[in-house]
């Protein structure tokens, strides 16, 4: 792990702590890079409630409720998808806050070709409150993957300084 996702956990965690809120993942292409960066920090497991690795549809529908008519139309690569998801892993796992990734992260992009290799949709924050952002980049897997963790834990640590600043600076 770099220095730069290091020092942003370190950060995510200093804020989850003193807000005694609660984060869950939900993550497809991604597969748990974002939840072992999380982790990391000592004292995780006082606000890291878990994640869920959910590369299939079946499992995005039945745990998640992501509506399948909804991916049909869509594909499981897309904005709303991604904003059920973090619906769903917060409801799933109680917590305030969640990260979810769904994505195309290579060597092949969705099977109708409509979605090309690299778009990653990535989500933060919790029903009523998400943020989104979409990567279009293919840089290989490896480093798709890399960018996409990257930019979904700096996601969360901005999100957090939006969400929850005033008490974090209270009890400094």
């Amino acid at each position: 792990m770099d220095l730069d996702l290091k020092l942003a956990s370190k950060e995510i965690n200093q804020i989850l702590w003193k807000t005694k809120k609660t984060l869950s993942t939900a993550e497809s292409c991604t597969a748990g890079r974002i939840s072992t960066i999380i982790t990391a920090a000592p004292g995780s497991s006082q606000y890291y409630r878990g994640g869920l690795c959910c590369y299939s549809e079946e499992i995005k529908a039945q745990l998640l409720s992501v509506p399948i008519e909804m991916m049909a139309a869509q594909t499981p690569v897309c904005e709303d998808v991604a904003r059920q998801m973090i619906i769903g892993v917060n409801r799933l796992f109680g917590t305030d806050y969640a990260v979810a990734v769904t994505g195309y992260a290579g060597p092949g992009g969705s099977p109708t070709g409509n979605v090309l290799v690299g778009t990653i949709w990535i989500a933060v924050g919790q029903e009523g409150n998400i943020v989104t952002r979409c990567l279009t980049e293919d840089n290989g897997r490896d480093q798709n993957l890399a960018s996409a963790t990257s930019v979904a834990i700096h996601m969360l640590l901005d999100y957090l300084r939006e969400a929850c600043p005033k008490k974090v600076e209270e009890e400094d």
